[in-house]
């Protein structure tokens, strides 16, 4: 019952607004168009009226001819920036590789607290991890590394070496 009242209302909202349309173009047509007088003019007036008339019809052929080739003109360019558009989209899916981040639990927290607040750049507050480089074990004569690590000097050198 609802639908219907509002279909009807629709429609008679609809034959208004027509209504409204045509008045106003015959309103417009009479402000910039005057009503012809053809009974009091000669043949000669007539025939400069209907030349003159020709004349605007060509000027107004003309302009619509040049407005016809730049919407072409235009239609092409938004076709060629669409397959654009999609090719980009295309090439847009190889996403780049993750960088591994190490933070504490504190930092992550805490930008999360600050982004609430302030947006904050979480880039500025990651650090990346770096890949350690395995250390290598130089091979050289034990004889040598023994004697170095012989008295004090060499306890000295490995409590340096595990801080």
């Amino acid at each position: 019952m609802l639908k219907t009242k509002l279909l009807k209302k629709a429609g008679s909202m609809l034959l208004t607004e027509r209504d409204e349309k045509v008045r106003d173009r015959e309103s417009a047509l009479d402000e910039r168009v005057p009503p012809l007088k053809l009974s009091g003019m000669s043949v000669q007036e007539l025939q400069d009226l209907c030349k003159d008339l020709h004349r605007k019809c060509d000027t107004v052929d003309e302009a619509r001819y040049d407005i016809e080739v730049k919407v072409v003109k235009n239609e092409k360019e938004i076709e060629n920036l669409v397959k654009k558009i999609e090719e980009l989209k295309g090439t847009s899916m190889n996403r780049t590789k993750l960088k591994r981040v190490k933070k504490s639990t504190d930092a992550m927290l805490g930008a999360l607290t600050e982004s609430k607040l302030t947006k904050s750049d979480f880039k500025a507050n990651l650090k990346t991890v770096k890949k350690e480089e395995e250390k290598k074990e130089e091979v050289t004569d034990w004889r040598k590394n023994v004697e170095a690590m012989s008295g004090m000097e060499g306890r000295k050198k490995l409590f340096d070496a595990g801080q």
